[in-house]
């Protein structure tokens, strides 16, 4: 079994904390983390937007990405909103067993 980081936006620290929540409480990730302040500009509609977010990292099982990013999906403000996943290659074995452990899914 293989573990995840999963990168998301949000509009504000309060969506990012009510989803970090969220994910934790139903299983889906071990730990989320929220970085404020990102300032973020992108293509939307045809034009160039800006905007202050926050930035929101879960940690979780590969297996769990799916059921993650589609309650992410259900409860995100945005109408797409960014959810990405990136594999977790190496690092310390205890933690990486310690997310395996914290996570059920649903």
């Amino acid at each position: 079994m293989s573990e995840s980081f999963i990168y998301m936006t949000c509009a504000s620290l309060e969506e990012a904390g009510a989803i970090g929540e969220m994910l934790v409480e139903r299983r889906l990730a071990a730990c989320a983390n929220i970085l404020p302040g990102m300032r973020s500009i992108y293509w939307w509609r045809g034009k160039v937007e800006r905007a202050e977010e926050a930035v929101l990292i879960a940690k979780t099982r590969d297996d769990l990405v799916e059921p993650l990013t589609e309650a992410v999906k259900a409860a995100h403000g945005y109408e797409v909103p960014c959810v990405v996943a990136l594999p977790i290659t190496g690092g310390n074995p205890d933690f990486l067993a310690w997310i395996r452990s914290e996570t059920v899914g649903e």
